[in-house]
């Protein structure tokens, strides 16, 4: 019995009882306590091994008060438990409190050891406490520990986390065998500050030595990849994938995916997803965004549905995802029924939801709605007062873009070059060119920010529009930065507008040489020559592009309908009702030329006869889903439409007269700007 134990037995039976108790668990904190309270009972309170067991126990708890309470209570302390104080902090993310104690350490005399400093290096790499840091490294230099590997390795990540490279390449090259940690620290301390390529390197000459990849270091090195668009590297690391058996990996797979979307590759993105034997939200998340931001809207929503089938209800970069395919194909009932599957306060507290859902809106010609939460932001950053102020521009309200501009400067948030943009778009699609220039100018002058080559390109446009085209011309040679194709082109555009065929022909050689392959070119120089009844011109154009085997990019427009989104193509009858659709454009061909219609056949193409004009005219793509939405929806709906292409003029012209033959609203987006046509009158003001 442990009663006629003398106490030195007593004490080391209660060891032993209490040591297994510890070893085998703790069910709660609770239970852990009631141990603790023990050794008090017992007189074990400042047992050094029972009390580390205890303070590792209540760390892994979350308990940190707690367990600074306990080793404040310690008398004497040794540099076990100073080590485990350390230790358990920065492994429960209280860095400052883990330099604390290591300052109260060496304060007392304690000296650390090679446990010490692995920890509290990794306290000050995530404080980026470089000035600590650096007394760290002298202590350890002075102590003899600069050739342990795994300190001399945790000064390699200090440096690497503090942007300190030029000293982490020091420390890199003085270890004399690398681990993997070493290798992959160095890789990350390159990608922190953006000099992907000499990560890229670093990780061949690491595989080229021999060593092993683990799954960290294969994601850092694939999102160096997918910063560069280096496809050839990214499948490189997948081959090596495969060899070191990371392939069932899902997060080394989901940053494979993640890669290949970013670098265009949508195939091989879509084939590195289907061949995961697990998916998580985070990579049906990656795959959704990949069609979005790589213009394949619909495949992004047939993911969306089938992520849907399988029971995974979205996060926040789904969702981005869903609404931007929703807003590139003017799917309005879509994107506000997806929106619908996640709390309206998950939006309204997220910016990025919330400028997400702000955009669809707007996109899809729903500026109330867009307006409306907007409104309701619980938290506003610079970036939804951007998409409010480009939301109200392209859909034409112009001054209402302005007055937020100013209430931004009143409200002393800091503005950016893309608030910028969307005040010059909506100056661009109105004309106001006074005000161009005033925002253009003031972003250097009054706000020090640097106008960019896509602000120039705006204030190009706006000019060229406005029939200034040696101004235009003017600005471009003034440009601090080479032009690129969207300056050339919004100067090429207002060519076309003002028929300045001499001017277009010299801008075009221009956009030849940077970007031979883009059909528009061709095509606009060929409208030029069209509209000013230069056949000959035109068809040498063409026959340009057939030599050189230019494609013309085809007319797509969609159009939504009880949340179905339906493509059409110009002289399209593939559709299932395609026989009631083209009743429906001959009816209306009738009525339009009843009313005085007479179609533009400047705008065609091909020297053909008038009648064939008019025909080709009539199957443009816009027109077939306007028709297609005239026979599917009620009366009074507004007919949506989004078109890939600039509206012709004549579309522009005939739709006018469709909307006032047939009383119904009809909003067009086409690749420029919103069209909302009612009663025969559109609000651009035949200004586009």
């Amino acid at each position: 019995m442990l009663t006629n134990l003398n106490p030195a037995a007593l004490s080391f039976s209660k060891v032993i009882e209490i040591k297994k108790c510890i070893l085998e668990g703790f069910t709660s904190i609770k239970h852990l306590k009631h141990v603790h309270a023990a050794l008090f009972r017992f007189g074990l309170h400042q047992h050094t091994y029972l009390l580390n067991l205890i303070l590792k126990a209540s760390f892994h708890f979350g308990q940190t008060n707690y367990t600074c309470l306990i080793f404040n209570q310690t008398k004497q302390p040794n540099i076990l438990l100073w080590n485990t104080m350390i230790q358990g902090l920065v492994s429960n993310d209280s860095f400052l409190d883990a330099t604390r104690f290591y300052a109260s350490m060496r304060g007392q005399g304690f000296l650390p050891n090679n446990f010490t400093f692995p920890f509290v290096l990794k306290a000050c790499a995530r404080l980026s406490d470089f000035q600590l840091g650096v007394r760290i490294h002298a202590l350890i230099v002075k102590l003899g520990f600069d050739r342990d590997v795994f300190v001399k390795t945790s000064l390699l990540c200090l440096y690497a986390k503090c942007r300190h490279l030029n000293y982490a390449l020091k420390v890199f090259d003085d270890i004399p065998e690398k681990n993997v940690i070493s290798w992959t620290a160095m890789i990350s301390g390159y990608i922190d500050v953006a000099r992907y390529r000499e990560a890229v390197d670093l990780f061949r000459r690491f595989i080229d030595i021999g060593l092993r990849p683990d799954s960290f270091s294969i994601v850092r090195v694939l999102s160096a990849c997918a910063h560069l668009g280096d496809l050839n590297s990214g499948e490189w690391i997948d081959r090596c994938i495969t060899q070191f058996g990371l392939s069932r990996n899902v997060f080394v797979a989901t940053s494979l995916v993640d890669m290949y979307a970013k670098c265009g590759n949508m195939e091989k993105a879509r084939c590195a997803f289907d061949g995961m034997p697990e998916k998580d939200i985070v990579t049906w998340s990656t795959m959704i965004q990949g069609y979005a931001s790589n213009g394949l809207p619909k495949e992004a929503l047939d993911l969306f549905f089938q992520m849907q089938k399988e029971k995974l209800g979205p996060d926040c970069y789904a969702m981005v995802g869903v609404l931007s395919a929703c807003a590139r194909l003017g799917a309005l009932e879509l994107g506000d029924w997806a929106s619908k599957l996640m709390d309206i306060d998950e939006f309204l507290s997220n910016p990025v939801l919330g400028t997400a859902l702000i955009d669809m809106f707007a996109k899809c010609g729903s500026i109330a709605q867009a307006w409306e939460i907007f409104k309701r932001m619980k938290e506003k950053d610079v970036v939804v007062w951007n998409a409010a102020i480009s939301g109200l521009a392209m859909n034409g309200h112009v001054k209402p873009a302005f007055g937020l501009f100013a209430q931004m400067e009143k409200l002393g948030i800091l503005l950016n070059a893309n608030t910028f943009m969307g005040l010059l778009c909506g100056c661009t699609h109105f004309g106001l060119v006074d005000d161009g220039r005033q925002y253009f100018h003031s972003m250097n002058r009054v706000f020090s920010l640097t106008p960019t080559v896509e602000h120039y390109g705006c204030m190009v446009d706006l000019l060229a529009r406005a029939g200034l085209l040696d101004d235009a011309h003017q600005l471009i040679k003034d440009m601090p930065m080479e032009p690129n194709p969207i300056v050339w082109g919004a100067l090429l555009g207002g060519c076309r507008l003002h028929k300045d065929t001499q001017l277009a022909e010299y801008v075009l050689k221009k956009l030849i040489e940077l970007e031979p392959w883009n059909s528009g070119n061709y095509v606009l120089l060929s409208n030029i020559y069209s509209a000013s009844h230069k056949w000959d011109d035109a068809a040498k154009i063409r026959s340009i592009m057939n030599d050189r085997g230019v494609q013309k990019v085809p007319g797509y427009s969609w159009i939504e309908v009880n949340g179905v989104v339906h493509e059409f193509l110009v002289g399209d009858k593939s559709h299932p009702l395609s026989e009631m659709i083209y009743k429906k454009l001959g009816e209306l061909a009738k009525e339009l030329k009843a009313a005085g219609y007479v179609p533009t056949t400047d705008y065609v193409l091909f020297d053909i006869e008038e009648e064939e004009k008019e025909h080709f005219l009539g199957c443009h793509s816009e027109k077939l889903a306007i028709a297609f939405g005239l026979i599917s929806t009620a009366p009074l709906d507004v007919i949506r439409v989004v078109k890939n292409l600039r509206v012709c003029g004549d579309c522009h012209e005939a739709i006018k007269h469709i909307s006032r033959v047939t009383g119904r609203d009809i909003i067009i987006r086409d690749n420029n700007r919103f069209h909302h046509f009612i009663s025969g009158s559109c609000s651009c003001g035949d200004y586009w």
